[in-house]
This record gives C-alpha cells, sequence and structure tokens, in this order.
C-alpha cells in the first residue's frame, strides 16, 4: 500500500518502515514530543535541584540501572540501556521499529539496524522541547511570557526579490596561504568566519572597507576577509593586508617569528573593537562585545566576620590552568567539566592577600570564588598549555595533558545564579528555585584551534563547522573531517568556541543604542536652550549698558 502522504513528505524521507497509517504516526510522533518535553524538564531540575540523581532520571526496565542516555521505546513505555542492548531486545522481542534516544532525540529503526532521520519526527520532537522552553523561560518582566517562536516566511516584496535572485556558489570554506610561520593567525581566522556572529554582521555590510576612511582598520580588513571567503574563488587566499594591518595595529605581533594563537586572537578582538562604531556611554555595543564580551564575578568572604567583597570583571574569554601530564587526580579524566569546576570553586587566601573592609583585619584568611555572571553569546575557552617558570623564554615548555571536551555544554553551574540558588537550597534544606531556565545556558561548539609539536616548533591547525559538517583547516588545505576526529583532539586543543544555542533577547526592554540616540537628543536640546539663554543674557547686558 503506498504511504499516506497527509502528515508529510513520507516517501522522500530514506527509512522504508516509517508508519503508513497517520494514526500510527501521530502515535508515534506524539511520544518523542513526550520525550521532547521530558527532556526539557529534566534539565531544569538537574539545574535547579541539589538531588540531581533523584529527580527526572529513567531506569532500565531491564536492568534497573540509571541511565545517564536514556533510550526511550515510540510504541510503548519501556526505556531502556543502549551499551548493554535491552532496548535492541525489547524492540526485537516486541516487534516494535522505533526507540529514540531521549537527550537528542534521534530515533533508532531496528528494521534498519541503523539510526535514521524523518524530518516530521524530528520536528515533533524540535517543537515539543520549543515549546516547553519557552513556557518555562523566564524574563524580567515576570507578567509577560516568552515571545513564541514564529518561522520565517518572505512577504510579497521579499517574494518577488527572490524570484528573479541567481543563487551563487559561495561555500564559505577557503585555505589560507601561510606567509611565514602565520599559522596562528590563519587558525583565528578560520574560527571568525565560522562565528556565525561575526559571519553575519560583517556579510550583512555593517562595515564596508570601500566607504570607510579610516587608516589601518582591522574592522576594514574583516569585510574583506568575509568578502573573499564567501566569493567564487575558491583556491587559496593570502591575508596579505590582514597580517600588515596587524603589524602596524599591534607592534608585539610584527615580524615572521612564530607567535601565540591567543595573542592574536586577543590582539584582533581590541583592534576589532577600536575601529568600530557602537561605542556609547551606556555600554560598548561593538560586534565584539555584542559576540564575546560577558562578566566574571569575584567574591571574597572574609572568615571572621562572614563579610562578603563583590566585585565584576569584563571578560573576552576564559583561560583555564591545567596539571601537568600525570599530575591530574587519581581516577579522574582531565575535561573542560573538570577545568570549570576548579576555576569556579572557592581558594584560600593567604593571611596578606586580603584585608577585610567591615573588621579591618589583614592576618586572617580568606575564602574566594569566581563565577560567571554574564555569559556572551559566544564562548571562548583557552587551555594554557605554555608554562611560563621564569622570565627566560627558553625554559617555557608546553604541557601535554589531553582534555576532553564536549560538543555541547550547559554553563548554568558556573553561573553567579545557579551558585546563589545551591548556596540557597543548602540553607533552606534543599528546597528548589524556579529562576533558571536551563535552555537559555546551553552552547554547541562550533571552532578548535589545536596546537601540534612542542612550543618552538610548533604548528596551528583548525577544526570547525560549517553547515552542519565539520572540516579540517590546515593553512591552504582543506579536508573534509567530522566531530569524533574534532572531540579527538585532546592533546592538541589549545582554544575551543561555543556558541549560545538560544540568544539572548529582552523584548521588552528598549535597546541601549536607542536610549544613547535619545539621550543625545535631550542633551542638544539643553545645550540650545543654555545658548539662548546666554544670547539674552548678552542683550540684556548690553541694554543695560546702554541706560
Amino acid at each position: 500500500m503506498a504511504p499516506d502522504l497527509s502528515h508529510g513528505s513520507i516517501i522522500s524521507r530514506g527509512c522504508p518502515h516509517i508508519p503508513s497509517s497517520p494514526a500510527e504516526f501521530e502515535t508515534v510522533s506524539r511520544k518523542l514530543a513526550v520525550i521532547g518535553n521530558w527532556n526539557v524538564k529534566r534539565s531544569r531540575s538537574i539545574l535547579c535541584s541539589a538531588k540531581r540523581r533523584k529527580i527526572g532520571s529513567l531506569i532500565c526496565s531491564k536492568c534497573d540501572l540509571t541511565l545517564s542516555r536514556p533510550f526511550a521505546c515510540l510504541h510503548c513505555s519501556f526505556s531502556g540501556c543502549w551499551n548493554n542492548g535491552h532496548v535492541k531486545e525489547h524492540l526485537q522481542e516486541s516487534v516494535h521499529n522505533y526507540c529514540a534516544d531521549a537527550r537528542t532525540g534521534s530515533v533508532f529503526c531496528s528494521a534498519c539496524d541503523d539510526f535514521v532521520y524523518d524530518d516530521a519526527l524530528y520536528g515533533a520532537f524540535v517543537s515539543a522541547m520549543r515549546a516547553a522552553e519557552e513556557k518555562s523561560t523566564s524574563f524580567p518582566d515576570a507578567k509577560k511570557n516568552r515571545e513564541p517562536f514564529r518561522p520565517w516566511s518572505p512577504n510579497a516584496k521579499e517574494a518577488a526579490l527572490l524570484e528573479d535572485a541567481i543563487a551563487i556558489p559561495c561555500l564559505g570554506r577557503r585555505g589560507l596561504l601561510n606567509l611565514g610561520q602565520t599559522c596562528f593567525l590563519n587558525a583565528i581566522l578560520q574560527s571568525f568566519v565560522m562565528n556565525p556572529l561575526l559571519r553575519d554582521h560583517f556579510l550583512s555590510d555593517k562595515h564596508n572597507h570601500h566607504l570607510c576612511k579610516n587608516k589601518d582598520c582591522t574592522c576594514c580588513e574583516m569585510d574583506k576577509l568575509f568578502g573573499e571567503i564567501y566569493s567564487e574563488n575558491t583556491s587559496p587566499y593570502g591575508p596579505t593586508s590582514f597580517l600588515a594591518t596587524t603589524w602596524r595595529a599591534s607592534s608585539e605581533l610584527s615580524g615572521y617569528a612564530q607567535q601565540d594563537a591567543h595573542e592574536f586572537f586577543i590582539s584582533a578582538l581590541n583592534n576589532i573593537h577600536s575601529t568600530s562604531r557602537g561605542s556609547t556611554k551606556f555600554q560598548c555595543i561593538c560586534i565584539v562585545h555584542s559576540t564575546f564580551a560577558g562578566l566574571l564575578q569575584s567574591d571574597v568572604k572574609c572568615e571572621r566576620c562572614g563579610n562578603i567583597t563583590t566585585a565584576a570583571d569584563p571578560m573576552l574569554d576564559i583561560s583555564l590552568d591545567l596539571p601537568e601530564m600525570g599530575n591530574e587526580p587519581t581516577g579522574q579524566e582531565l575535561t573542560l567539566a573538570s577545568c570549570l569546576r576548579k576555576f569556579t570553586q572557592p581558594e584560600k587566601l593567604g593571611s596578606n592577600e586580603y584585608s577585610c573592609a567591615k573588621c579591618g583585619k589583614a592576618s586572617h584568611d580568606a575564602n574566594k570564588r569566581l563565577s560567571i555572571r554574564k555569559l556572551p553569546p559566544v564562548l571562548s575557552f583557552q587551555f594554557k598549555r605554555f608554562e611560563h617558570k621564569s622570565a627566560d623564554k627558553s625554559a617555557a615548555h608546553k604541557i601535554e595533558s589531553p582534555v576532553r571536551f564536549p560538543s555541547n555544554i550547559n554553563m548554568g553551574p558556573y553561573t553567579t545564579l545557579a551558585m546563589d540558588v545551591r548556596s540557597q537550597e543548602s540553607r533552606d534544606d534543599g528546597k528548589t528555585s524556579s529562576v533558571l531556565t536551563p535552555a537559555m545556558y546551553e552552547y554547541d561548539l562550533f571552532s578548535v584551534v589545536c596546537h601540534e609539536g612542542q612550543i618552538n616548533n610548533g604548528h596551528y591547525t583548525c577544526f570547525a563547522r560549517s553547515q552542519d559538517e565539520w572540516y579540517r583547516f590546515d593553512d591552504d588545505k582543506v579536508t573534509h573531517s567530522s566531530l569524533g576526529e574534532c572531540l579527538s583532539s585532546r592533546s592538541q586543543v589549545y582554544m575551543c568556541f561555543y556558541v549560545k544555542r538560544h540568544l539572548d533577547y529582552t523584548p521588552y526592554v528598549t535597546p541601549s543604542y536607542k536610549i544613547t540616540r535619545e539621550a543625545e537628543a535631550v542633551r542638544e536640546k539643553e545645550r540650545e536652550r543654555e545658548k539662548e539663554a546666554a544670547r539674552m543674557r548678552e542683550v540684556e547686558d548690553a541694554l543695560l549698558a546702554t541706560v
């Protein structure tokens, strides 16, 4: 019997075992929607509750094992292990076709003995997750709900423009020539190119190098770079003008000696910021700060009187310490999460490192805790692989410790809000709070900068995601890769970049640039009134002088 297409284009989906009956298909997709809704609620309870393992966990129906990666049957209430094969055994015994990974929504077909993709089934999972996230998201104005997601569709004017448009094959993947030990520059530039916020900014003509009159403008170089990468030319491109502008703007990076990729990254961000528009008296809204800027909070607690001194510092990236090879904690694997836990755990200060403003004593100890007060849209992590024990650069060496980093990470546990909530829960006997929204803390990996070799003769490469496919950029050589190969570069990873899955926005708050324009208009009117008052005083003084 031919499949019924009333619930989607089933024929084009690749798996011949998709239910042909609309009622059966509706049952399967509804179960996926339930799984998506459960996934959001479980993530929320993990982030908000101190009793993490007891809330929202699924247990294997055969071995009663608590599942870290649960699989659920899409035909009944069975949940089971993947590693032990219990969920596949259930599908065979019960003659059920499908089960799904409750974390990702990936569907496994027992008849195909493989994971399959179905746009309608995956759409049901994503729609359910989105609806649950929208329902649980809290904004500063608690009386107003989150604005629901609406897919874009072209209006009449846009449709008319698209009708005569000619598609240009611009893949956005182009190798960069090594101009003399400039692999550090090429690796960072490829991560810039694959950064979705930088890409959208420069490809939407927010800065046009043909109209800019600034000298040694790094924003102009970024505009040229994106124009070259997203052109029809696929041969390797030599970023000579970018290199020359960098030398003139940052003299410490000039010359053909080996340079550090992280130093160039920070220097490039500073140069882009200094040549960008968008800096106001209220805050900087340039592309660099809109993309990378966050806030670190430092809390220092006096052990004598309990006074807490809080300070907030801006950040563009997070640098994480690495232990020497073999010095990792016994039985523990070095991961990005463990580095973040160490970064945010309380640190005991020495007797002379802190003077309490309340009790005025400097001879007792204090605890310092770092947390992330504001998360940026793009998170950049640097692993401190190059250790300089003295001023002598020849004494520096590279730390080869492998670090496992994930394809996605929830940054909620490392934020100031989450730490305060956990601290409050410990005082309130585990009462949970509803102020956290796990979906707003999810980040996805999109680029990794690797350093191969030793400190004096190393080489930088870059893994980056382009249109859901992974590629390896080695100067002028661009090869198709995979997420698995990227995640396997544990001993070489030097920097990794994550983008926020759901970008924050406040639809009921006036943008800062609008506030700035309004404030400038008010100040201009005040200046005009002051000029008019001064002119009137001059006239009055002249009249009095004649009398």
